[in-house]
C-alpha cells in the first residue's frame, strides 16, 4: 500500500531536529498541515518541466504548467505541485514559467513579454479549448539561445489560476512561485500590484486547499508576507549558483538572514547549495525555518536519500513517479532498520544513521561541481 502523500515517518534526521512543531511553517498556518517528521515530493510544474532539447521521453511527456499536467500528477498522491504565476497587462493572473513566449510567422519567430499580452492573446498560443480554432504556434527558448518547436507527447492548453483552482483536485496543495524577471528592477508599487491581482484569486477560491508561496525576488516575498498572514511564504534561492548584484540571493545564509529580518518560513534552495554545506541545515533548522530542495540532481533517488536523512522537509521533481516510489522504498527501509535499532544499545541509532548517510555522501561530490 503506497503511503500517503509519499510521506516518510519518523525518519532519523542526523541533524536531531526536534518534533515539536515549533517550526512557524506548521505551526501557525492551519492551511499547510504536515506533521514536521514526514518527507514531501512536490511535483515540479505539475509532472516535471519540459527539457524540449532532452532525448529523455519523460522530459517531453506532458505539458509543464497545465491543468492535464497538475491532475496526472494526483494520480502519485503528492500533497503539492509547483507552478509558476505572472499577471497578464490587463490583470489576469496565469500560469506559465518563461518570461518571454515565442511564436513563429511566415518562418519568423516573434518574441513577445508575457506580462505585456491580454488574457485572450496569451490564450491565442498553443492548443485551444474550442475543437475547430487553431492556436498559434508555440515556442520556447533554451538558456544557450535555442529555440525550439514545444511540442510534447500529452498537449494542453494554457490555462489561469483561477482555472486551476476549480480544475484541479482539491486535495491537492499549491505551491505557487510569484514569477519575476530577474533583469528588471521592479518598482515597490508594481510588486504590490501583482501581488494583490494573484492574491484576489487565491483567497476567493482556495477555500481550504493547502497553499504555501514563494518567489526568487526577494522584495516580492516580504511583500507577499506584508499583504497576507494566511499562508506560509518562502524564499526561493540558488544558494550562489549564480551571482547576482542583489547579495540576498547569493547564498545559503543570505537567505537565512532575509527570512529571518522579514518574518518568512523558510527557504527553498538549488539542492547543489545544500549538498555542498550540509552543515547549513542544522542552521536553518536551528533558526525554526524550514527547507526544501529544487533541482535536476533532484531526479536522482541518490540524491533525495540524503537530504531525507539529514532533514531536508521535502523536493520538488520533475520524475515525479521515479521519486515519489523512490521515497516509499526509502521508508520501509527506514522501518526494518528502525527494529533493528531497537535491539541495539540506545546510543547506536544515530552512529547507524551516520553510516547510512557516509555510504550515501560518497556519490554526491562529483555530482555537485558546477
Amino acid at each position: 500500500m503506497p503511503l500517503k502523500a509519499v510521506h516518510v515517518k519518523n525518519v532519523p534526521n542526523l541533524d536531531q531536529v526536534s518534533d515539536d512543531l515549533n517550526s512557524p511553517t506548521f505551526n501557525t498556518y492551519p492551511h499547510l498541515v504536515r506533521p514536521a517528521e514526514d518527507f514531501m515530493v512536490i511535483g515540479h510544474r505539475g509532472t516535471g518541466m519540459n527539457l524540449l532539447q532532452s532525448s529523455d521521453p519523460r522530459m517531453k511527456s506532458i505539458k509543464e504548467n497545465s491543468i492535464l499536467a497538475f491532475n496526472a500528477a494526483g494520480k502519485f498522491n503528492l500533497d503539492f505541485i509547483e507552478f509558476d504565476v505572472q499577471v497578464t497587462k490587463d490583470d489576469y493572473p496565469i500560469i506559465f514559467h518563461d518570461n518571454f513566449i515565442f511564436t513563429e510567422d511566415k518562418g519568423v519567430i516573434i518574441e513577445k513579454r508575457v506580462t505585456d499580452l491580454n488574457l485572450d492573446e496569451f490564450l491565442s498560443y498553443g492548443p485551444q479549448r474550442e475543437p475547430n480554432k487553431v492556436g498559434k504556434p508555440l515556442f520556447r527558448k533554451t538558456k544557450d539561445g535555442r529555440i525550439f518547436e514545444w511540442k510534447v507527447e500529452n498537449d494542453d492548453h494554457l490555462c489561469t489560476l483561477e482555472e486551476v483552482f476549480q480544475k484541479v483536485n482539491h486535495s491537492m496543495g499549491f505551491n505557487i512561485e510569484f514569477k519575476f524577471d530577474d533583469n528588471v528592477v521592479y518598482k515597490e508599487d508594481d510588486l504590490v500590484h501583482a501581488i494583490e491581482v494573484v492574491l484576489r484569486v487565491v483567497f476567493k477560491y482556495a477555500k481550504e486547499r493547502s497553499i504555501f508561496f514563494s518567489s526568487f525576488q526577494p522584495d516580492a516575498t516580504l511583500l507577499i508576507r506584508k499583504l497576507q498572514n494566511t499562508y506560509p511564504v518562502f524564499f526561493l534561492t540558488n544558494g550562489g549558483s549564480e551571482t547576482y548584484t542583489d547579495t540576498r540571493r547569493n547564498s545559503l545564509d543570505e537567505a537565512m538572514n532575509l527570512c529571518l529580518a522579514g518574518g518568512l518560513n523558510g527557504i527553498v534552495s538549488e539542492v547543489r547549495a545544500i549538498l555542498r554545506n550540509p552543515g547549513v541545515i542544522r542552521r536553518i533548522k536551528d533558526s525554526n525555518l524550514s527547507l526544501i530542495s529544487y533541482g535536476q540532481l533532484n531526479n536522482m533517488r541518490e540524491v533525495v536519500y540524503p537530504q531525507l536523512l539529514m532533514g531536508v522537509d521535502g523536493v520538488i521533481v520533475d520524475l515525479v513517479e521515479e521519486i515519489t516510489e523512490a521515497v516509499a522504498d526509502f521508508g520501509e527501509t527506514i522501518e526494518k532498520e528502525k527494529v533493528g535499532e531497537e535491539e541495539e544499545e540506545e546510543g547506536d541509532e544515530i552512529k547507524c544513521s551516520q553510516c547510512q548517510l557516509s555510504n550515501l555522501m560518497k556519490v554526491i561530490p562529483g555530482l555537485v561541481q558546477p
